[in-house]
């Protein structure tokens, strides 16, 4: 499994729409940040690991595409914070973890 990153709030819309049928996992990036670099390790752990395969994940680096960042807080009601993992199904937020409680342990936890 992979994630693919989206830049375009069109894309976050698509997505979105898209997970009235299938899962989405979120993770909004901060490319300045440590605590991000180690968040995006941990997710990256558990995208190498046996990640579920009915769910789309996708990657958001919140400084390059700040407006898509911005409409998924919009649309999911998740304040911002980075690093962040939001997971939605139907629309609608499901769980959501920011800073240091994004690790492949609590990803697994709600995923698997």
């Amino acid at each position: 499994m992979t994630y693919r990153e989206i830049t375009t709030i069109d894309e976050w819309s698509e997505a979105l729409k898209a997970s009235s049928e299938r899962p989405l996992v979120v993770f909004k990036h901060s490319t300045t940040c440590p605590v991000s670099a180690n968040a995006h390790q941990e997710f990256s752990n558990y995208m190498n690991g046996s990640p579920r395969e009915d769910v789309d994940y996708l990657l958001v680096k919140v400084i390059e595409s700040r407006p898509v960042s911005n409409k998924i807080a919009e649309d999911t009601g998740v304040k911002h914070e980075s690093p962040q993992i939001i997971y939605v199904d139907k629309g609608a937020k499901v769980w959501t973890a920011s800073h240091w409680a994004v690790t492949k342990a609590h990803i697994s936890a709600v995923l698997d």
